[in-house]
């Protein structure tokens, strides 16, 4: 398989764990001219301390487990350890790491291939320390398991034999280079297998990566870097004796930031935490509206009716925010505001008495006297 089908098959298994988009391979950001597949802008917590459950039956081989980014979630979930069936007779495991370029953290998949590659210096245990795997090797079409890293007891294995492998003390580091990253360069070997035939995780072990991706116990931010289930005995089987949770953290766990807010910056708007007590609240929330709060509607009479509204005070328009005369505010829970009272009609009133006169009265005006009327000559 060249490197462009190898990098069709990583862009493939990302994508089917919903981890997020891919690049081409032209953008993509490289490590010692490994091709990243998968950004995080926080570490991945250190491997934690667990046992390796008894190998299931022989033809089995170990891939340890690792810590995947789920972008969706803003978080790193663990993926567990298990025994698995390698593609063909001859294969062996190469586990996938993070490493740290460019002030971003990217993970490069694991890959099966004749030769293990180069890893990042992480120390998964169980035979991979860091460089190479001190597990087990291939004679021929059978595989010989070293019983000082696996746990092949109880097992009818006959290719067996031990080999002291040295143990490493110390915080176990998920991700190579950058700050606290382990500071390991590959060989010119190990590029060279880099550049050799790679086959893919097989689809059993993509589909349990993915169920680990689905279990919420597995997240970081659930767990603190000590997962509940940390190995199992099988693929997918998160369930029953066959599945070993972990014994204890491998460090320090660092929580990745809030969703949305950039590390040692500012919170998003939706991940403000709350205020605390005597804090001063933002501005719009001191108790001045950060706009001037509108009066409410008046309710509009019927078409063809006439208003009940009364008519505005004289002396100028209403001070703002001051309801007309005659509303009433809603009631509580809610509901639309109740339409102004009716006023009853108004009484008729009395008929006033003339108005008395404020100056003397004039008396009353002589009638001009009569004529004296002469009866007619006869």
């Amino acid at each position: 398989m060249n490197t462009r089908k190898w990098f069709g098959a990583s862009a493939a298994l990302a994508l089917a764990l919903g981890i997020g988009p891919m690049m081409t391979p032209a953008a993509h950001a490289q490590l010692f001219g490994i091709q990243f597949s998968i950004f995080a802008d926080t570490p991945p917590p250190p491997i934690p301390y667990y046992d390796q459950p008894a190998i299931p039956a022989p033809g089995y081989m170990w891939t340890p487990g690792y810590w995947a980014w789920d972008d969706s979630y803003g978080d790193y979930y663990w993926v567990p350890g298990t025994w698995v069936l390698p593609p063909a007779p001859g294969l062996l495991w190469t586990p996938g790491f993070w490493g740290w370029s460019a002030g971003r953290y990217g993970f490069i998949p694991g890959y099966w291939g004749p030769v293990v590659g180069f890893y990042g210096g992480v120390n998964y245990g169980f035979g991979y320390g860091g460089s190479g795997y001190e597990g087990g090797y291939w004679r021929g079409n059978s595989f010989y398991y070293n019983s000082v890293v696996n746990n092949v007891r109880n097992v009818n294995i006959t290719n067996v034999y031990q080999r002291p492998v040295q143990a490493q003390a110390g915080p176990r580091v998920a991700f190579n280079g950058g700050p606290g990253g382990v500071q390991a360069r590959p060989t010119s070997e190990q590029l060279a297998a880099a550049r050799q035939t790679r086959i893919p995780p097989t689809a059993i072990q993509t589909q349990h990566a993915a169920m680990a991706r689905q279990e919420p116990s597995l997240r970081a931010s659930a767990n603190q870097g000590r997962p509940p289930i940390a190995a199992t005995v099988r693929p997918r089987q998160f369930t029953g004796p066959g599945a070993v949770p972990a014994a204890r953290a491998g460090g320090a766990f660092q929580a990745p930031p809030p969703r949305g807010r950039p590390p040692g910056g500012p919170a998003a708007p939706g991940n403000r935490p709350p205020p605390q007590p005597g804090a001063q609240p933002p501005r719009g929330q001191q108790g001045q509206p950060s706009e001037p709060a509108r009066p409410p509607q008046a309710v509009r009479p019927p078409a063809g009716q006439p208003s009940r509204q009364p008519p505005a005070p004289q002396g100028g328009a209403r001070p703002p925010g001051q309801p007309p005369a005659g509303y009433r505010q809603p009631a509580p829970g809610g509901g639309q505001p109740q339409r102004p009272q009716e006023r009853p009609p108004a009484q008729a009133a009395p008929p006033r008495p003339p108005p008395q006169a404020q100056h003397p009265a004039r008396p009353p005006e002589k009638a001009p006297p009569e004529k004296e009327q002469h009866p007619p000559p006869q």
